[in-house]
């Protein structure tokens, strides 16, 4: 079976978002509960950083501990990515030893060209089209708080960046309203 890969909120479908909003705001219920759950039990993530970052590194690897998992961290350095290695190569490698890799990195067609030569799922950290995880995110600080998500009128005012191009999606999925103003 081919793996499926998260790399911009086009790639579930609105229901799937709904589950995956809810699925994670009742695992974090669990974890400020103390319970104990661990579906990712003895699960490797991979994580590739060529563009640096803390949050998302942070989140990543707390994420996988949480859940009974482990993640390893890479950057261009630390593999012969950062000496030239194709990146066909690279995901077929990686690919083969881990459970799942995330990627951070600055070309989206990177991300892609990885995706389309790797095993295992795929997902974004972010690259220079979108950030679908922070906007996971976002979506689901707004569900805790009680906002109904498809009933939302959302305001982006500022660069028309990665951000923006993911609540554009996010808007297109759910069905909210939302109107930018970018430069």
């Amino acid at each position: 079976m081919k793996a499926r890969h998260f790399l911009s909120l086009d790639d579930i479908s609105s229901d799937e978002l709904h589950g995956l909003l809810t699925r994670a705001i009742e695992l974090k219920r669990k974890l400020k509960a103390g319970e104990t759950h661990t579906p990712l039990l003895h699960k490797t993530l991979a994580m590739i950083f060529n563009k640096a970052s803390t949050r998302t590194r942070v989140s990543f690897e707390v994420g996988m501990r949480q859940l009974g998992g482990g993640a390893i961290n890479l950057t261009p350095t630390d593999t012969q990515m950062g000496r030239g290695e194709p990146i066909e190569d690279t995901a077929r490698v990686i690919s083969s030893m881990a459970d799942c890799v995330m990627i951070r990195t600055d070309a989206h067609s990177q991300l892609e060209r990885f995706a389309e030569n790797s095993c295992v799922p795929v997902i974004n950290g972010l690259t220079d089209d979108v950030h679908p995880c922070q906007l996971l995110a976002d979506l689901m600080t707004l569900q805790e708080v009680g906002k109904d998500l498809s009933a939302m009128c959302v305001a982006w005012v500022g660069d028309g960046n990665i951000l923006c191009h993911s609540w554009t999606n996010a808007a297109r999925s759910l069905g909210f309203e939302l109107r930018s103003a970018t430069p």
